[in-house]
């Protein structure tokens, strides 16, 4: 278990730039096979908006790792955290780190981001997009992935981890991302026994409906247990989803300068 976790914690730049690639070309690839929604769209310049935004969260993503580091080895130092206050197998450790930063860093700030007017002012953009596929996944204004980033600090200051179970959880995440945004045909009984415990991508679509009540519904990113616990869990037709936001119109989606700029625009009108 130790060899495994050092893996992650030693596993160079180029290489988790590589797993990114690998998965996000894997669910691209796919979905040209087993569509869920035939789309009649241009992919690579719906997909050149959502890379754009992807190179904006990836600077963010550098300058946070400066500051995440510093936080390891505060806790380190320190011996920070609840993990730290009790004897538990590895593995143990592990799982319950994971499921800390997934609640934490993934529903409940999504949760917030719906439901605080000026958070959510700063999540339309994700769900702004009309053609949802595994693209989509990396579809954040600058600003949101900021607050996400935020809310994964506080999840580790808590825990306590070490930056092994973090890298670990990070790459178990970016698999996940692009899975549940994938526009790829699932057998239902499939999708629906694995959505008792994972989050899955009829799952999440509903949240990428345009109208209440599905858009506030499954915020989780990896375990579907936290919207099943907290009665935020939606299963229902897909064939009813139609993607968007009501209040942004559907011809901005590919508009890189009018997304940007949706936090600040007082024209959309938010329903907070």
């Amino acid at each position: 278990m130790e060899a495994f976790l050092s893996f992650f914690e030693l596993m160079p730049v180029w290489q988790k730039l590589l797993w990114i690639s690998l998965v996000l070309f894997f669910f691209w690839i796919l979905e040209g096979y087993y569509a869920l929604i035939k789309f009649r769209y241009n992919k690579w310049k719906h997909a050149r908006t959502n890379f754009i935004l992807l190179g904006f969260v990836m600077l963010i993503n550098l300058v946070f790792g400066f500051l995440t580091a510093g936080i390891f080895i505060w806790i380190d130092q320190s011996g920070f955290g609840l993990l730290n206050l009790v004897e538990l197998p590895v593995w143990v450790e592990l799982i319950l780190a994971i499921m800390v930063l997934d609640l934490i860093a993934q529903y409940l700030v999504h949760f917030l981001l719906h439901r605080i007017k000026w958070l959510w002012r700063l999540h339309l953009i994700h769900h702004t997009d009309t053609h949802v596929d595994a693209t989509t996944g990396t579809r954040h204004h600058p600003l949101d992935f900021m607050v996400r980033e935020s809310f994964a600090l506080i999840a580790i200051i808590i825990t306590g981890m070490p930056v092994a179970f973090y890298l670990f959880y990070r790459i178990l995440s970016v698999f996940f991302t692009y899975f549940t945004h994938a526009n790829i045909s699932m057998p239902t009984k499939v999708d629906k026994t694995l959505s008792y415990i994972f989050v899955t991508p009829n799952m999440h679509k509903f949240h990428h409906h345009y109208q209440l009540p599905w858009t506030d519904s499954n915020y989780g990113n990896m375990l579907s247990i936290w919207d099943r616990m907290f009665g935020t869990f939606i299963y229902d037709d897909t064939s009813k989803i139609r993607y968007g936001i009501d209040i942004v119109e559907d011809t901005t989606s590919n508009d890189i300068a009018y997304q940007l700029r949706i936090p600040f625009n007082r024209k959309i009108r938010t329903k907070n």
